[in-house]
């Protein structure tokens, strides 16, 4: 085949490198850095409501660590400075769900596409073929990002706007971003 596996299925990578940032597996010493991103007010409005409980988010990110079927990543630049999160689940076949994605404030301007390219590069690696995610209605700029990237609305309800993208959507924008993550990624 083309490299891909046949049945793909989510792994936690201990880290995933691209161009100008790395995508490292969460650990419990990053809890109350999620918790800073999840509850900032302008940011924390379009997520899952988070508690502020530094010892809850450790123990969540425990159950993580030692379960399967999702990958949660902190996005750090060359220096590891943290920059934000990105995490894979909720697999249904041959999709998977993206989401978690945060970036904080004053990140360079490239962390978006970079980590997303990143993401999907190594979704494509693990062998998924599309992705369906949800966007909350009114966060805009990052429902312009994903159609941008050629994901298509599928349904909405008073909440959330929902999208899928095919392996080929992606890969077309892979080609069309290219300068964002011209050598791919690594995997360590």
């Amino acid at each position: 085949m083309n490299g891909y596996p046949l049945h793909p299925a989510i792994v936690q990578e201990n880290k995933i490198i691209g161009n100008n940032i790395s995508l490292r597996n969460v650990s419990t010493e990053d809890a109350e850095f999620i918790i800073s991103l999840r509850t900032e007010g302008q940011k924390g409005r379009f997520i899952s409501a988070t508690s502020s409980d530094i010892s809850a988010q450790i123990k969540w990110i425990d159950s993580y660590l030692t379960g399967s079927g999702q990958a949660y990543f902190i996005i750090e630049d060359k220096f590891s400075n943290k920059l934000g999160t990105i995490r894979m689940y909720d697999q249904n076949e041959d999709s998977f769900c993206w989401g978690s994605w945060v970036i904080k404030d004053g990140a360079p301007p490239q962390t978006a596409i970079e980590s997303a390219m990143m993401l999907y590069t190594y979704a494509l690696k693990l062998g998924f073929n599309r992705a369906h995610f949800d966007v909350r209605k009114e966060n805009l700029s990052v429902r312009r990002f994903h159609e941008r990237f050629g994901a298509i609305m599928i349904k909405e309800n008073d909440l959330d706007v929902f999208y899928e993208i095919t392996k080929t959507s992606i890969l077309n924008s892979m080609k069309k971003y290219h300068r964002f993550l011209p050598n791919g990624i690594r995997v360590e």
